[in-house]
């Protein structure tokens, strides 16, 4: 019996290859110093692969804007870097924003630390 693919599936699989492919290419082939450090977290590419939002984390103290800035002026290098090693026909536009989820988390943990420090001092 054939096991019949979700439908997000390959696009599933087309946003981890191109998280890869860009976390890489930033780190060896970006030359712009407002980006820094920045890690990408993940990719959501439109069904129709006609854009891609890029989600981003920056190293502590380093600024949000900047790195932003620089990604989205280097978007057209990295979007036909990205075409040469997906070798797909269209190839998204990239949309680079700040993944907030991390700094959400770190704030839920400290908060529950807190409210366990309170519970014990309470007991």
């Amino acid at each position: 019996m054939r096991q019949l693919m979700r439908p997000f599936a390959r696009t599933q699989r087309l946003n981890d290859e191109i998280q890869r492919i860009l976390a890489d290419l930033i780190e060896r082939e970006v030359q712009d110093p407002r980006v820094g450090f920045a890690t990408v977290t993940g990719v959501r590419a439109a069904k129709d692969l006609s854009t891609a939002r890029v989600f981003i984390t920056v190293r502590s103290g380093q600024n949000v804007e900047e790195t932003l800035a620089g990604l989205s002026a280097a978007a057209g290098f990295l979007r036909s870097r990205l075409a040469e090693q997906l070798q797909l026909r269209n190839v998204p536009e990239l949309h680079f924003r700040y993944d907030e989820s991390v700094e959400r988390g770190f704030r839920m943990d400290e908060l529950f630390r807190r409210l366990a420090e309170e519970r014990e001092e309470d007991a």
